[in-house]
């Protein structure tokens, strides 16, 4: 089974690096060796540690918001395509959502902010310490201008990028709170998730035909497809069923039970839970083995 490491804590929040992530170093170094050189590997491999170290002050935007909402952070983990903050739970208000939601964009742009004027006078200083320092001073200035200007464009990247409107990234989350204000959770997190798949399927047809080396290079636009699609699903589906079971309790001693054989498919003597019955379109909630309300699901 795959595992995690821990890195150490911020805010008391345990941060971790998921064995996976080490694909990532893996994937940009080795195939390039030797063209590359060591200088170059080196550079990346030390421009790669500052972008997640980037990418996990985002996560920690994330949490200390949620913190500020009374939601507790369990832990931040680094995967190869980005980095998860696990919260305790998800708020149910909207608005709590939407501040959530771009806490993380925002720490990004605060960032950006600070390495600007560095690269502004990395670069105006640049002509002057190669006149007058050593050749390998000058070097050693221009590699590191180049480093700063390089993680000022990655951190207007993660921006961009995250603020897209694929649920359940930032964007989607954004989308997804901003349209639940009118239409409610389950409604919301339905368009929010078809916008996120339409989008990534158009990403998908686009770089067929126009780059399709390019996409079949890097598989980890593959997995960060994929982790969208399915992690988006599996969040809708959860809504959903937390809406049901809400409304199963809510309506349950007014809903007349369906006799045990009409009910959906045998389920365990000790099952709790909610099922589907499609032949009557409706919802079952069961507990220890014994159902307890028939609901009608939410409509999609």
């Amino acid at each position: 089974m795959l595992r995690s490491w821990r890195l150490g804590s911020l805010f008391g929040i345990g941060i971790y690096i998921h064995s996976t992530f080490l694909l990532l170093p893996l994937l940009l170094v080795v195939p390039n060796f030797e063209a590359m050189g060591v200088g170059t590997v080196l550079f990346l491999l030390a421009f790669l540690a500052a972008v997640f170290g980037c990418v996990v002050l985002h996560e920690l935007g994330h949490a200390l918001m949620a913190r500020r909402f009374g939601i507790r952070t369990l832990d931040i983990t680094l995967y190869p395509i980005g980095g998860v903050a696990r919260l305790a739970q998800m708020t149910e208000r909207p608005s709590e959502e939407l501040w959530i939601a771009l806490a993380g964009p925002a720490v990004n742009v605060a960032i950006a902010a600070l390495l600007t004027p560095l690269v502004l006078a990395g670069v105006l200083f640049t002509p002057l310490v190669l006149d007058a320092a050593s050749p390998l001073v000058g070097e050693v200035w221009a590699v590191g201008v180049s480093f700063l200007w390089n993680l000022l464009l990655a951190n207007v990247v993660l921006v961009l990028f995250n603020l897209l409107p694929a649920f359940p990234m930032d964007g989607g989350r954004v989308l997804r709170a901003l349209l639940a204000m009118r239409l409610g959770v389950v409604r919301a997190t339905t368009l929010a998730v078809g916008v996120g798949r339409g989008l990534i399927l158009a990403a998908l047809i686009l770089s067929l035909v126009f780059a399709p080396s390019f996409l079949l290079g890097n598989p980890m636009l593959l997995l960060l497809a994929a982790f969208v699609v399915l992690v988006g699903q599996h969040e809708l589906f959860a809504i959903r069923q937390r809406e049901a079971a809400r409304q199963a309790e809510a309506t349950a001693p007014a809903v007349s039970l369906l006799p045990l054989a009409a009910l959906g498919p045998n389920v365990a003597p000790d099952f709790s839970g909610i099922t589907r019955d499609t032949r009557h379109g409706v919802g079952i909630q069961w507990h220890n083995g014994r159902p307890i309300g028939v609901f009608l699901l939410p409509s999609e």
